[in-house]
């Protein structure tokens, strides 16, 4: 990083103009169905890489943009709204590409594109130079690639195979762009594009019971083919897959919000994850954060704003706790919905627990908690646990507005329960990333999906009973010292 601390983040792709035309619609023209605008506003704004390196600025980053214009006004135009960004220039003999919306009350009614002939994108050796010394100095690099020829450069596409292994390379893919370099710290297609890349590399096609297992193929199969070492899949409100390649993959649910104006959400999740992998954080923070950062972009109108808001968890389905939990998860997959399970032992509820029940609730339409019945708590914990009763565990369990249904099992693991109530998704709370989870074989043979879900650092039972005996033994020690002081005082 810099002397003051600040990223330093270099954005390699195609620069776009984006323009916006907004008006008032209040009738329809007399000869077509078609509404008619009034005081219309034109708004410009970076497009492409163009706007998450604007994105980066406006975060506080050092950004370095290497990127091709046009010779024209729209390039002109682009290069004037890059505030605080510098810009490095590949050598380019084509039109600078516009994207125009028209939009009225937050909707996009029609979109123009003009200058969507790609010219030829070289890098001249004075060019290089200065891109390899940007590349140097990088805390992370971003590829941005939106199909105009930047990443299909062959210098600098070895300028980027080449980075040390310590500098994080994220790519935004592009169904019409490169493959990315191998040793890419993270890929980020979105589900569509994951599908398209795999059946481009003739990866063949199988059935999947849900979206979250057909997007755990998707990228354990890019991961190999792409040589990178993850991909993240993005899945829009249901946040984003994280895959290594091997075992069970990482999901980070998105909050719930309003979406509007989704434009712009996959570079916001790009340029955050990239930030993030910047300052040390591990490839699953990184997801985390991007997913976050792109939900709080669209929750508050997408290009137009950058400020965070809170979302809430889904609205849970009407269950009775004297319902057979059969009955609901038979209603919920009449409906098409998703039930998702978890468990654990759940013995003193504390905020991790909570953390990993809501982020197991936004995966699909119903969430079923197998819990760990008490023998079988005693003989995973020891003799001296559990704390609480399983039907007290079971009470609290059902009170959250999370949870809607509890279901008691006697063995040391789920896996019979599971194949009784046959979810469509097992959420294993925990550090899993990258390894086997050991009920990942048991929801496949019925097409179901096992994932990891991140988990709340710092917060365990565990460390609970151990700071209650820690102070429960200085407390001990605190009355023996007042007890021996009373006892002098008295004989004095």
């Amino acid at each position: 990083m810099s002397a003051a601390g600040a990223v330093r983040l270099v954005v390699v792709g195609d620069a776009l103009l984006d323009l916006d035309v907004e008006g008032v619609a209040t009738r329809l023209a007399p000869d077509a169905p078609v509404p008619v605008l009034d005081r219309l506003v034109e708004r410009a704004r970076p497009g492409g890489a163009a706007l998450a390196a604007t994105m980066a600025a406006a975060d506080g980053t050092e950004v370095v943009l290497v990127t091709a214009l046009g010779e024209d006004e729209a390039g002109a135009r682009v290069e004037s709204l890059l505030d605080g960004v510098t810009v490095l220039r590949l050598a380019y003999d084509g039109p600078t590409p516009v994207k125009q919306r028209v939009r009225a009350a937050g909707q996009s009614l029609l979109r123009l594109d003009s200058g969507t002939r790609t010219g030829s994108v070289t890098c001249p050796d004075t060019s290089l130079a200065a891109v390899t010394q940007a590349l140097a100095s990088a805390d992370a690099v971003l590829v941005a690639d939106y199909g105009r020829g930047v990443t299909a450069v062959p210098e600098l596409r070895e300028a980027l195979a080449a980075l040390p292994r310590r500098v994080p390379l994220v790519w935004d893919p592009h169904p019409k762009g490169s493959p990315p370099v191998p040793g890419a710290r993270l890929v980020t297609p979105n589900r569509a594009e994951a599908a398209g890349f795999a059946e481009r590399v003739g990866v063949p096609s199988i059935p999947a019971a849900t979206m979250l297992a057909e997007a755990a193929g998707r990228a354990h199969d890019l991961v190999r083919h792409w040589q990178a070492q993850a991909v993240a899949v993005t899945l829009g409100e249901a946040g984003a897959l994280l895959s290594y390649g091997d075992g069970a993959p990482v999901v980070a649910p998105a909050p719930v919000v309003d979406c509007v104006d989704p434009c712009g959400a996959g570079d916001r999740f790009a340029v955050s994850a990239a930030r993030s992998l910047a300052t040390g954080r591990v490839t699953v923070e990184a997801v985390q954060d991007a997913v976050a950062d792109a939900a709080a972009y669209v929750a508050a109108g997408g290009p137009a704003s950058l400020v965070a808001r809170d979302g809430a968890p889904a609205e849970p389905p009407d269950h009775r706790a004297d319902e057979p939990v059969e009955a609901l998860l038979e209603a919920v997959s009449r409906r098409g919905g998703t039930v998702v399970a978890t468990g654990g032992c759940f013995d003193l509820l504390h905020a991790g627990h909570v953390a990993t029940l809501r982020a197991a609730r936004r995966l699909g339409d119903c969430l079923v908690v197998c819990l760990n019945s008490d023998a079988s708590v005693r003989r995973l914990k020891g003799p001296s646990r559990p704390l609480v009763p399983a039907a007290d565990r079971a009470r609290v369990l059902e009170a959250l507005e999370c949870v809607d249904a509890v279901v008691v099992f006697e063995e040391d693991t789920p896996a019979e329960v599971l194949r009784r109530l046959r979810p469509h998704v097992w959420a294993k709370g925990g550090d899993y990333a990258g390894a086997d989870v050991p009920e990942a074989a048991v929801l496949r043979s019925w097409g179901g999906q096992a994932v990891v879900l991140p988990y709340l650092r710092g917060r365990s039972t565990t460390g609970l009973l151990d700071t209650a005996g820690r102070r429960a033994r200085l407390h001990d020690t605190h009355d023996h010292d007042t007890h021996d002081t009373d006892s002098r005082e008295t004989q004095r």
